[in-house]
C-alpha cells in the first residue's frame, strides 16, 4: 500500500452559496451543496454546512448539506459528524447558521438574545465532549464584539463565518503539529493499537491519533495500525479502519476482546488514542472501552498516549470524576430489547492520569500532571 492523504475525508465543510469555489471542497460535498442550492431559493451568501454521513461508512459516502442549525444538531446527536474537533467545528458552523436565521430581528437585544438561545441548545446536544461547547463560546465572544461595534445582524453573521472558517483552518494546523510531535515518541517500523476513531473523520482533517500515525507513516516510521472495533457503535470497525485503508495504512481490525492478546504476543510498541475532554488534573474522557486499553497497556508494559488539539482541556474540570458521561440509548446494543433486561450504555469512560503515558497537544508533549501549566502558561 502507498501512503497518501489524497483520499483522506473531510467531515465537515462550511461554505456560503455563490461565493465557495467547488474547487475548495471534496467533489462530493460539492455535488451535495449544488443538488441543496434549488435556484432562486438559496440567497447568494447564504451559509451552509456539508457534512459526510458517518453513520453510512464504509458502505457508502453520503454528504447532507443544510441552513438549519437545528439539523445540524441532529446530526450531531445522531453521530452522522462525531468527533470532539469536528463537532466543535460543526457547532461553531450551527452558529453561523443560527444567525442567518435570525437577520431579520432588528432589534439588537432580541437578536443577542435569540442567538443565546440557539448557542446554548447547540452547546448542549453532546455533553461530554467540551470541544462543542468551547467552539460555540468561541463564536459567541466574536458575536458580542461584533455588536459592541455597532454590526447589523448581517454583518454579525459575516464575522461569525470568518470565525468558523478560523477555528476549522486553526484544528487543521494542530492536528498536523500534534502529529508531528507525536511521531517523535514512536521508535521505527513500529506497530500502533487505537481505539475509536481520532482521524480525519473526526476532525476538521489530518486527526488527532490518527495524526500522530499518519505522521508517522509520513516519516516511514510505521509498520501497521491494530484497530479495536469500539462496540456499540463500532467506529473502529466501521470509521478507523476504512479512513485508513484510504490513507494506504497498513491496518488490522480486532475484535475489543482481543486486545490483550494481541498486546501480549508483544505486537503493539504504543497505545494512541484521542480524548473528548481532559480535565485539570490529566484524566481523560474517551470513548468507551479506553480505560480497559489503558489498563492493559500499563499491564503489559507498552506506553499508552494521548493525543488531542488544546481546545480539549478543561481547565475548569478538576478531575475526570466531574466530567457529565453521555448515556446514549439502549438501542445502540441491543435493537429487540428483551423482557427483564436492562441496558447501559455509557458512550465515554475516564482514564485516569496515572495510566496515561503523554499528552501529545499541538503546543507540546505533557505529562498528565503537568498539563495544566504547560497549557494554561503557553
Amino acid at each position: 500500500m502507498t501512503f497518501s492523504l489524497a483520499k483522506l475525508p473531510r467531515a465537515v465543510s462550511l461554505v456560503r452559496v455563490g461565493r465557495t469555489r467547488d474547487a475548495d471542497l471534496p467533489a462530493a460535498a460539492a455535488s451535495a451543496v449544488a443538488a441543496f442550492v434549488v435556484p432562486g431559493n438559496v440567497l447568494e451568501g447564504t451559509p451552509l454546512l456539508c457534512i459526510l454521513d458517518q453513520t453510512r461508512l464504509p458502505q457508502a459516502e453520503v454528504h447532507f448539506c443544510t441552513d438549519s442549525w437545528e439539523e445540524v444538531t441532529d446530526w450531531i446527536q445522531g453521530l452522522k459528524v462525531r468527533g470532539a474537533p469536528a463537532i466543535g467545528v460543526a457547532g461553531a458552523a450551527a452558529v453561523v447558521l443560527a444567525s442567518a436565521s435570525l437577520e431579520e430581528e432588528t432589534d439588537a437585544p432580541s437578536f443577542m438574545d435569540a442567538l443565546r438561545a440557539a448557542a446554548d441548545a447547540i452547546a448542549q446536544c453532546r455533553p461530554t465532549a467540551v470541544n462543542l461547547s468551547w467552539a460555540v463560546e468561541r463564536m459567541m465572544s466574536a458575536a458580542h464584539r461584533a455588536g459592541d461595534e455597532g454590526c447589523a445582524p448581517s454583518d454579525i453573521t459575516e464575522r461569525l463565518y470568518e470565525e468558523a472558517c478560523s477555528i476549522a483552518q486553526e484544528d487543521e494546523e494542530a492536528n498536523r503539529e500534534l502529529g508531528r510531535l507525536g511521531a517523535a515518541l514512536l521508535p521505527d517500523g513500529c506497530q500502533v493499537l487505537t481505539h475509536c476513531n481520532a482521524g480525519s473523520l473526526a476532525t476538521s482533517f489530518y486527526g488527532t491519533a490518527l495524526g500522530v500515525i499518519y505522521a508517522a507513516a509520513e516519516e516511514g516510521k510505521l509498520k501497521r495500525v491494530f484497530a479495536d472495533e469500539t462496540r456499540p457503535v463500532c467506529q473502529g470497525s466501521r470509521l478507523t479502519a476504512w479512513e485508513l485503508s484510504q490513507a494506504g495504512v497498513p491496518v488490522t481490525l480486532i475484535c475489543d476482546d482481543m486486545a490483550a492478546s494481541v498486546m501480549a504476543q508483544g505486537l503493539v510498541d504504543a497505545v494512541i488514542v484521542g480524548a473528548d475532554r481532559i480535565a485539570a488534573n490529566g484524566d481523560v474522557a474517551n470513548k468507551i472501552g479506553t480505560l480497559g486499553v489503558a489498563i492493559l497497556a500499563q499491564h503489559f508494559g507498552i506506553p499508552f498516549y494521548v493525543a488531542a488539539p488544546a481546545s480539549t482541556f478543561d481547565a475548569h474540570t478538576p478531575t475526570g470524576a466531574d466530567i457529565v458521561i453521555e448515556q446514549r440509548s439502549s438501542q445502540e446494543v441491543l435493537s429487540d430489547p428483551l423482557e427483564g433486561v436492562d441496558i447501559l450504555n455509557p458512550a465515554f469512560d475516564v482514564t485516569p492520569a496515572a495510566l496515561v503515558s503523554a499528552i501529545i497537544t499541538e503546543r507540546g508533549v505533557f505529562q498528565p500532571s503537568d498539563i495544566a501549566d504547560g497549557l494554561l502558561c503557553r
